[in-house]
């Protein structure tokens, strides 16, 4: 690692953890944050990173993303997604478990970790499965996994159908310290469904799934919340009732945290029509109707929703590229997050500050992260952005190995410039004097 001093200086820093918004210069030494200051003087051997006009934020976190290795390497591999994700200005990438063979023991844990290290560009969490080979029958072996390193569980892209298993989940987990985090759906609610179901599923000729498919599920686990007093972390929160029923077990002390992803911020079922069935609008959950996505919008702007994550979902072409019942669910999304919600802050839907921190300590003290901050001596996970750097989304630009993104040949505006990681600059031209 770079021992190197940088000075980013002239940007807008905005560090919710720290109450911090205003024009500060960032101090980096030995991998660390240094200094955050008003007035500071650089020495002559430091270099400097000019941020006038930029957005100085902790690098983000995304708490849900796919990395498909081991055994998808064609979708995507931890490299290349670690790739995406700090050109996307995230610095913490929590990676989901449903690999081939899926992150049930320790032997996955530290293959996904080692090949993190050797790319040396986002830091990799690994989570692990609630249940061995994400079957919903036993539970995984929790100790063994935290100790390989998982910072949660999940069987995410399965819902946990047994609320027994869940149960002692959420009590098992507890023991370890360890969130469980949680697709809700009741599978014979949703059977065949594959986009959300109301009108435009009607109008479109597609098999819908309902809202209360997400609802009940979210009662269910909240209720065995209460019993067990675990941790549980609402995955891709996408309908009013679940923002409703997550708002009140907040009220009643319940320690349950939550995310939404861009896409349910940005995008309503229509978009399906509209679209003229692309498939590159077909996720799980579902784009849900608009007043659905006011809901989830409300509840991230008031803190019912902790943070915003990306599940990012890679898939090739011949995955996607498919009648809209056959394709695969999910889009790519570390490349386009920041640019999507920086338009909806722009529209009022919430503040830029709260922006930031949905991608910053939100999710970090979702998960108990040591992220998501400029706090001095913290690591030194720093992501610059540009609020104002138009671009038009072309998919075969992205990092990503899969080119699956509903933003394609859209104009979207606000761009990560630097990234910086333990330190060093993993992210950006070298426009730096020295």
């Amino acid at each position: 690692m770079s021992t190197e001093t940088l000075f980013i200086e002239g940007g807008r820093v905005i560090d919710p953890a720290n109450g911090v918004d205003g024009v500060r210069t960032v101090v980096v030494r030995d991998g660390k944050i240094a200094e955050v200051a008003e007035r500071v003087e650089r020495p002559r051997d430091a270099r400097a990173v000019d941020a006038r006009g930029k957005w100085v934020t902790p690098g983000f976190v995304d708490l849900h993303v796919h990395l498909r290795e081991p055994g998808q390497e064609y979708k995507e591999t931890v490299a290349t997604g670690a790739r995406a994700a700090v050109a996307g200005g995230f610095t913490t990438i929590c990676a989901m478990p449903n690999t081939k063979p899926v992150n049930d023991n320790a032997s996955v844990t530290e293959l996904m970790l080692a090949r993190a290290a050797a790319a040396g560009l986002a830091r990799v969490l690994p989570l692990g499965c609630i249940s061995r080979g994400q079957e919903g029958h036993d539970l995984a072996e929790y100790g063994e996994l935290k100790a390989a390193g998982c910072v949660g569980v999940t069987d995410d892209g399965k819902p946990v159908v047994s609320s027994a298993l869940m149960r002692r989940a959420l009590e098992y987990a507890r023991a370890f310290g360890l969130p469980v985090a949680v697709h809700e759906e009741d599978p014979l609610l949703t059977g065949k469904g594959v986009m959300h179901e109301g009108p435009t599923s009607t109008r479109l000729g597609l098999k819908g799934i309902p809202s209360a498919a997400e609802d009940v599920m979210v009662l269910r686990d909240l209720s065995l919340l209460e019993l067990t007093g675990g941790r549980l972390h609402v995955q891709h929160v996408s309908t009013r009732g679940a923002v409703r029923a997550i708002r009140d077990a907040k009220k009643r002390g319940l320690p349950v945290t939550a995310e939404a992803t861009p896409h349910h911020l940005a995008l309503t079922d229509e978009d399906v029509g509209a679209s003229g069935y692309s498939t590159d609008y077909k996720m799980s959950p579902p784009l849900r109707a608009a007043e659905d996505v006011k809901a989830v919008r409300e509840g991230l702007a008031d803190g019912t929703i902790d943070a915003i994550a990306t599940d990012h979902a890679p898939h090739s072409a011949v995955e996607k590229d498919l009648e809209f019942d056959a394709a695969m669910n999910g889009i790519v999304g570390l490349e386009t997050a920041f640019a999507v919600c920086l338009e909806l802050a722009r529209k009022g839907v919430f503040p830029e500050r709260r922006l930031v921190e949905a991608l910053t300590a939100g999710p970090a003290s979702a998960f108990g992260l040591a992220a998501g901050t400029l706090s001095r001596g913290a690591a030194a996970d720093v992501a610059v952005l540009d609020p104002g750097a138009e671009w038009v989304v072309d998919p075969a630009r992205l990092h990503s190995k899969s080119r699956n993104t509903p933003w394609k040949g859209k104009r979207l505006v606000g761009r990560c410039v630097y990234t910086v990681v333990g330190g060093r600059i993993v992210h950006g031209e070298d426009r730096s004097n020295r």
